[in-house]
């Protein structure tokens, strides 16, 4: 679980988004550290298990700097105020699939799968989906994902408004080869993160998403 005192640096954070803050803070950011990387660990211990691929992760493969990338933004506040861990399935791989978890007051939620993959690796799960997409079809029709997720996310960012290159438009699984990121999120409530048993609670949710996952995962390990 996340403790409360990390909690509270954060929204003191957010009231005081600045480097003086930050730099008079120091030592409650030092613990803020301490507590984000327990808290990962604790989260490890659930998900390797349920996972075999995760078992080379390490707490420094799964963290997030807290440092905001301002250069193309207008919003110039120097830091993150939300708590994110990334446990990917495949630690050399840019893109590869895996389990998100974000904390942030009014705003939590887990998600997974892949997001914006580059050209190429677009090119292979599409590639998959054509020709496996009754797996995926599967995938996304299981009562636990279901519970869990609902459905793959859909919006117009992420959504093409035709058949991609290469594709009829009529293909029987054309609705999942406009996607352009194949992700699958759920929103939960802050409370659940200050539950002492949040990471067995999480774990059982996000292993909802070890199939497509391991679909995805799949694609991107084919030979072209």
């Amino acid at each position: 679980m996340i403790t409360k005192e990390a909690v509270q640096f954060l929204a003191d954070l957010v009231a005081n988004n600045n480097t003086e803050w930050m730099h008079a803070n120091k030592k409650r950011y030092e613990n803020f550290k301490k507590d984000y990387h327990n808290y990962i660990a604790s989260l490890l211990a659930e998900m390797k298990p349920l996972d075999k691929t995760l078992e080379p992760l390490e707490i420094k493969n799964c963290t997030f700097r807290i440092n905001r990338d301002i250069r193309f933004s207008k919003d110039k506040s120097p830091y993150k105020t939300n708590i994110g861990v990334w446990f990917t399935q495949n630690k050399f791989r840019k893109n590869s699939p895996g389990y998100y978890i974000h904390f942030e007051k009014g705003n939590s939620f887990i998600a997974g799968g892949v997001w914006c993959p580059e050209p190429n690796e677009l090119k292979q799960i599409r590639k998959e989906i054509a020709f496996f997409h009754d797996d995926l079809e599967a995938i996304v029709k299981d009562k636990k994902f279901k519970s869990e997720f609902g459905a793959l996310t859909r919006d117009d960012n992420n959504t093409l408004k035709k058949a991609p290159k290469d594709f009829e438009p009529n293909h029987p699984a054309i609705e999942f080869l406009k996607l352009k990121s194949f992700t699958a999120s759920a929103k939960i409530d802050d409370k659940l993160f200050l539950d002492k048993d949040f990471s067995k609670i999480v774990s059982q949710k996000l292993i909802a998403l070890k199939p497509m996952n391991d679909f995805l995962n799949r694609a991107l390990e084919t030979e072209e």
